[in-house]
């Protein structure tokens, strides 16, 4: 069982905004990856509980944030909940959406999980709604997934298989790179893997 801690920063001017104390596991359907966040100067800022099915389809989702909460699942596309502050304004959404997404490193982790892409296989296309920070606002993107490359390295814990992703955002054009070994980002646009404490799960 993974476990560690991500920092999370603006990816444009590098502002730190949070550290994700997270663990995550494959189970007897799928896989889940539970976190909390803390601001920089150490405040609870929220958490992350996802949940997938061994087809990598998001079976539960739930987000805090700011007092804002979501819970989610893939039902019809991906349908949501989302509660305000007050409790009192709850909103239901639903779109033909392939999962979700957001800051989270585990969103990352479920995409490949959905994908799984091998190295010789094209670019594919889906789509997600993303959850914006700090208050949830769900919005919907489309992405572009290629796995480029696939590697193998020799670690003291034994061989690590490290995979290169290509991370098109349809809409500007915008290419990003994401390095992932099993089920822990090692890199990505405002995501740096600062503490792990075991290996990551072989998927």
């Amino acid at each position: 069982m993974p476990r560690g801690r991500y920092s999370l920063h603006d990816p444009h001017d590098h502002t730190p905004f949070a550290a994700e104390h997270f663990h995550c596991a494959p189970g007897p359907s799928g896989w889940r990856y539970v976190s909390q966040l803390t601001s920089p100067s150490g405040d609870h800022r929220g958490s992350v509980d996802l949940a997938l099915d061994d087809l990598g389809r998001p079976i539960r989702l739930e987000l805090h944030a700011a007092s804002w909460q979501v819970r989610g699942a893939a039902l019809d596309g991906v349908t949501w909940v989302r509660t305000d502050p007050t409790g009192a304004h709850a909103t239901e959404g639903n779109v033909r959406a392939h999962a979700f997404t957001g800051t989270s490193p585990a969103f990352l982790i479920a995409v490949t999980r959905l994908l799984r892409l091998t190295p010789s296989d094209s670019a594919t296309r889906l789509r997600l709604v993303a959850f914006t920070e700090p208050v949830l606002a769900p919005r919907t993107v489309d992405q572009s997934w290629a796995l480029l490359k696939r590697e193998t390295h020799s670690t003291d814990n034994g061989p690590l298989t490290v995979d290169e992703y290509q991370v098109t955002a349809l809409d500007t054009g915008e290419q990003h790179l994401v390095h992932i070994a099993g089920d822990v980002v090692l890199s990505a646009p405002g995501i740096e893997l600062e503490d792990l404490e075991s290996p990551p799960s072989v998927t």
